[in-house]
Parts: C-alpha cells; sequence; structure tokens
C-alpha cells in the first residue's frame, strides 16, 4: 500500500524525470553506439517526424476519453466560467497586443511564454484530481470545453499579429493555425457527439475503464518533456534566460492558481476554480510553442509541468495524509467503544 501510495502521490513527477532521462539516454545512444549497431536506429529525422504525429494525437484521444466521461447535458458552466475565460484571454490578447506594437522587444521571448502559460487549456487530467480532492469534476469538464474553444478561437486570430509566420500573409498564417488548432481541440468534442448517437456502448466501455485519460496523460508526459530537454539543449540562448522563462512560467502557474481559488471562492468552489484555471494541458502548451512560437519558448511547457505537478503532488499527498489520518482517529474511537 505505501508503494502505491507513493506511485500515486508522485507519478507526475516521475514522468518528467523519465522523459529528461529518455532524451539523454537516446542522445547516448546515437553518438556512442559502434557502427554496426547504429544502423539499427530510426534516422533523427524520422524520430522527430513521428513525435510531430505522436503528440497531437495523444493530446486529442485525451480529450475525446475525457468529454467521453461526462454527459453534455450534464455540464453546466459554473458561475466562475466568464471570469475565469476573461482571465485567460485577456492576458493573452494584452501581452500580443504588446509584442504587436513593440516588436523588437529584447524580453520578446519571455513575453511568448506568458502568453503560453495563460492561452493554454485546461489539462484533461484536471478532472482527475479534482475527483480524488473532492471536487466538481463537472464543473472542471465544463470549463474545459469552454477554455479548449477559446485557445480554438484566439490562438488563429492572434498569432499571426503577435507572431508573424514567415513566407505567409496574416491571412494565409490565420488559415494554417486554424487547420491545426481547431480539429485537435474542437474534434474530440464533435466526434464524441457523434458517437453518443452511432456507437454509445463504445463510450459505456470506454467510460468502464478509471482514470484512462489519466494515463495517456502519464505516456505523452515523458514524450513532452523529451521534446523540451531537446529543444533547451540546441537553444542558443544562456542559462539566465532559461532561467527567466523559469521563472515566467512559475508566476504564471502561481498567479493563475491563487486567482481561480479567488474567484471560485465567491461561490463556494475554490478549489475546482482554481484546478480549472491553474491546470495546464502542458502537453499542448509545448506543442504550440514550437510549432507557432520562438521554438525555445516550449520549454515554458516543461517547467509549467513541473510547477503545477508539484502542487498537484502536494495537495494529494496532504489529501491522503489526511484520509489516513482520518481512519486513523476512526480506528481509534472503535477501539475504544
Amino acid at each position: 500500500m505505501n508503494l502505491r501510495r507513493f506511485v500515486g502521490n508522485w507519478s507526475l513527477p516521475l514522468a518528467i524525470i523519465v522523459g529528461i532521462i529518455s532524451y539523454f539516454a537516446i542522445r547516448f545512444l546515437y553518438r556512442e553506439l559502434p557502427a554496426e549497431l547504429a544502423v539499427y536506429l530510426p534516422a533523427r529525422r524520422t524520430v522527430l517526424a513521428a513525435v510531430a504525429v505522436v503528440q497531437p494525437a495523444l493530446i486529442f484521444i485525451m480529450l475525446f476519453i475525457s468529454f467521453a466521461k461526462v454527459r453534455f447535458s450534464d455540464l453546466r458552466p459554473p458561475v466562475w466560467t466568464l471570469p475565469l475565460l476573461l482571465v485567460q484571454g485577456g492576458v493573452f490578447s494584452a501581452l500580443a497586443g504588446v509584442l504587436y506594437c513593440f516588436p523588437d522587444l529584447k524580453i520578446r521571448i519571455l513575453i511568448e511564454s506568458a502568453m503560453l502559460a495563460f492561452i493554454c487549456p485546461t489539462a484533461t487530467a484536471a478532472a482527475v484530481i479534482v475527483r480524488k480532492l473532492s471536487g466538481s469534476a463537472g464543473h472542471v469538464m465544463s470549463y474545459t470545453i469552454f477554455a479548449n474553444l477559446l485557445s480554438s478561437a484566439l490562438l488563429p486570430a492572434v498569432i499571426p499579429f503577435a507572431h508573424p509566420v514567415p513566407g505567409f500573409s496574416c491571412g494565409s498564417a490565420f488559415v494554417l493555425i486554424l487547420a491545426k488548432v481547431v480539429p485537435l481541440l474542437a474534434g474530440p468534442f464533435l466526434l464524441v457527439s457523434v458517437c453518443r448517437r452511432g456507437c454509445p456502448g463504445f463510450l459505456e466501455r470506454l467510460c468502464r475503464i478509471p482514470d484512462l485519460a489519466f494515463y495517456f496523460w502519464l505516456i505523452s508526459l515523458p514524450l513532452a518533456m523529451a521534446v523540451s530537454v531537446r529543444i533547451l539543449a540546441h537553444s542558443p540562448l544562456g542559462s539566465c534566460v532559461i532561467l527567466e522563462i523559469a521563472a515566467v512560467s512559475l508566476a504564471a502557474c502561481v498567479v493563475q492558481f491563487v486567482l481561480g481559488r479567488v474567484i471560485g471562492g465567491m461561490s463556494g468552489d475554490g478549489m475546482t476554480a482554481g484546478q480549472a484555471l491553474g491546470q495546464k494541458s502542458t502537453v499542448f502548451m509545448i506543442w504550440t510553442g514550437y510549432t507557432f512560437f520562438t521554438p525555445v519558448t516550449a520549454i515554458t511547457g516543461g517547467f509549467y509541468s513541473i510547477w503545477h505537478n508539484a502542487f498537484n503532488s502536494w495537495q494529494l499527498y496532504r489529501r491522503n495524509r489526511e484520509g489516513c489520518s482520518g481512519e486513523s482517529q476512526a480506528e481509534g474511537r472503535s477501539s475504544e467503544k
């Protein structure tokens, strides 16, 4: 039981460590293996091409599973939905406006990092964490849908102005980004709607598998971390800039958890709102960073993963500890009787 509790509390940090170690292990194999063995390794371009397909596919699958577990008729938006969406969209748009007006700012990379941290939608694993913390999974799933729709609308509309795509006009860049983002974020929602009418039995069997989206997250997180480490290793930036990106991601994480708890706390739902705004789909953040922004900003997602997963692990640890102490007190009272 102690081992099971340890894995449950620290599975996300362990996944991060696995991703970091995996990158260096693969790098070592490419450099140090004898030529007669190295020929059996796939070409690096093939590996990168595979990652470019697998990452968005995993995001799509996790969203599909999460949407399949709830009835859309039960997804009543909580009262804090609009204020939280205004925080996400407002900060993202304001920072984009700064870059549009001052395109040569020296802190452009830091501003782009903050933009990523705010516009990134809620993590698909947030509902799992909220359930374990006795919050409202329906509320966080409802907000996940709206946050994904917000990202689908704002990313194509804003990125061409804040970070122009070389060789593309604003209209062409809008279509390019729209074609990549909307199927990834809105596609799972539409596919679940179709499956509810065409093959409801499949969705029912899928929903019987507990924490399935969370397990896919544990698969995708090491891959995302390996991509972040690779970008970091090939970045010409100095350690000071990297530390500044880490600080920006930490500040964005703290601000969003706090604002979510404060805004949601006004209606007695602070923990759920804090998770909805603060717990991000960092796999999507990393993919968006190296696909649409300055590639090195992808490490924002890697750092954000560390911060919000460390906080979640602490919350789960404290929750489990309170549960264990509660059980011990109950056993003590029963033994006295």
